[in-house]
């Protein structure tokens, strides 16, 4: 799968999306991707940690151009769609803003009949999520300093974001 952006795509009602500066709960996901159709519901949850190549974090500022990220995100989920075709609810939202070790700065949701579509569906919205996406971190460590890093980076790098 390929994500493109030749024209605007309109995301499925029964889909969520979001990028806010709020609390992410996995309940609230979890229901959102929820559907009677499902055998399977996937959830990855991303979090800060805190180190990054053994060196001590703090914090995590992640910032993003909504607007783009959004379009991303439903490209994603029909992009998901055109392959598996069984997938009945696809469920994204980031947050921006600073966030404390432990906090959850990303949640992805898929829906399925079946696990294994599950499974392939939410690791193919993470990955593309974090390659196209317009949303950037910048990591504080202990000692004051700070680093921007672009999402897309981690996995073109190979480093271990």
């Amino acid at each position: 799968m390929t994500t493109t952006l030749t024209s605007a795509v309109k995301p499925r009602a029964e889909d969520s999306f979001a990028i806010t500066f709020a609390p992410l709960s996995l309940e609230e996901i979890y229901a959102k991707s929820d559907d009677p159709a499902n055998g399977a519901v996937v959830v990855m949850s991303g979090m800060v940690r805190n180190q990054t190549d053994g060196k001590p974090v703090i914090a995590l500022e992640y910032q993003a151009y909504e607007p783009m990220a959004l379009r991303i995100f439903y490209q994603i989920a029909a992009d998901i769609r055109l392959s598996m075709s069984d997938v009945n609810r696809v469920v994204i939202y980031h947050r921006v803003g600073r966030l404390r070790v432990g906090e959850i700065s990303v949640l992805v949701a898929v829906g399925s009949p079946h696990r294994r579509e599950a499974f392939e569906a939410c690791q193919y919205v993470i990955d593309t999520l974090k390659h196209n996406a317009p949303i950037w971190k910048k990591e504080h460590w202990e000692d004051g300093s700070s680093t921007w890093v672009s999402i897309g980076a981690c996995e073109t790098s190979g480093e271990n974001c």
